[in-house]
């Protein structure tokens, strides 16, 4: 099975915390856009032939493109690809690019999954990360989309942002949870260089309270039957990510889009973030060999499920390394994480720590 990932590197305007590749496009960009996303994909055609169970449209904001764009995309994979009949094809929306043209043309195309970026249900806060659009517009939108029948939808929560409080995560989550959501992703917010936050004074938690709202985001979810699955993603049962469960479980997708990045047999490569130079010709750049045991393991901590001893053995045909397991004790001593019989993983406050721990335990 192999997964599809086409970036919209897109946007109605740029959010000054944001580091992804994306800008604001006219129409004209967006066809030419489409002629090389199409081009890209029947390139690669000959060389995927297994099935392909999840399509992600992430960016930049999908929306932005026109359902009829992303609709003429999903034809595109279905006519040059083996797309299984239970495929995950998910599309990620703002709420102030959702209208009823393009809920109608994702249902006629397929799409079977929503995934939205509130960020946050205070319009204060949403207002201080650029947000366009408020509590109504995501509240609104997410019955357009349940309306026309695709009722599996996600949220995105950001922990850590300005002026956010203990209170006013708890508003956020009770909106989470009540709104019919499937699954949240709840990201702490990193302030990246080059972005306009950056160098910035900002009304921001202090680092103990944005350990605390994370616990806090465990606490309530789990309360609320949502599960968590990986370090910042939580779901119903039976509604957790396809697709990004494809990346974290270290198996092959193909990414199409300037950033985009791919792991296609055995080998992972990208497109360099430059839409001309994709519009041109679209010429991936090699990035090495994928897989290793090291990847695998990094990886697959990030997961609530952690590191299956059997998976592992019958992956690399060697069992897994005993001076990982003598590593990860003093770990367990300390109470952030869990190693038996089956395997290794992390708990809650594990996960706060997760990159100093994986780093100490991958470290060969």
């Amino acid at each position: 099975m192999t997964g599809i990932y086409i970036h919209i590197p897109f946007c109605k305007a740029k959010c000054p915390y944001c580091d992804f590749y994306s800008f604001k496009a006219e129409n004209q960009q967006k066809d030419s856009y489409l002629k090389a996303v199409l081009l890209c994909l029947s390139d690669f055609s000959d060389k995927i032939t297994g099935p392909v169970d999840t399509v992600y449209f992430g960016g930049g904001t999908p929306s932005v493109f026109g359902g009829e764009r992303i609709a003429e995309v999903i034809s595109f994979i279905r006519d040059r690809f083996t797309l299984t009949s239970d495929a995950e094809i998910t599309v990620e929306c703002n709420p102030s690019s959702v209208g009823e043209a393009l809920v109608s043309h994702l249902k006629k195309a397929g799409v079977n999954r929503i995934s939205m970026g509130m960020q946050s249900a205070v319009d204060k806060e949403r207002q201080s990360l650029g947000r366009l659009s408020g509590k109504a517009e995501t509240e609104k939108a997410i019955s357009l989309f349940r309306q026309e029948g695709i009722t599996n939808i996600s949220l995105d929560l950001m922990l850590g942002i300005p002026h956010q409080t203990t209170e006013s995560l708890k508003e956020s989550l009770d909106f989470a949870t009540k709104s019919g959501a499937t699954h949240v992703s709840a990201y702490m917010l990193k302030i990246e260089e080059g972005t306009p936050f950056y160098g910035m004074t900002l009304p921001l938690p202090e680092e103990d309270e944005v350990c605390e709202l994370y616990l806090e985001t465990v606490r309530y979810l789990k309360e609320k039957g949502f599960l968590q699955y990986e370090i910042s993603n939580f779901a119903k049962k039976g509604f957790e990510s396809r697709h990004n469960l494809r990346y974290w479980k270290c198996e092959e997708y193909l990414g199409v889009g300037p950033s985009a990045h791919s792991f296609i047999n055995g080998k992972r490569f990208y497109f360099p973030r430059d839409f001309d130079s994709f519009i041109k010709s679209p010429q991936p750049i090699y990035d090495g060999e994928g897989g290793d045991e090291e990847e695998y393991i990094m990886l697959r901590l990030r997961l609530s499920q952690g590191i299956d001893f059997a998976l592992y053995e019958k992956r690399y045909n060697k069992t897994f390394p005993q001076n990982i397991i003598k590593k990860a004790e003093k770990f367990r001593k300390a109470g952030l994480l869990t190693v038996d019989s089956k395997g290794i993983r992390l708990n809650e406050e594990g996960f706060l720590l997760s990159n100093t721990i994986i780093a100490e335990l991958t470290d060969f």
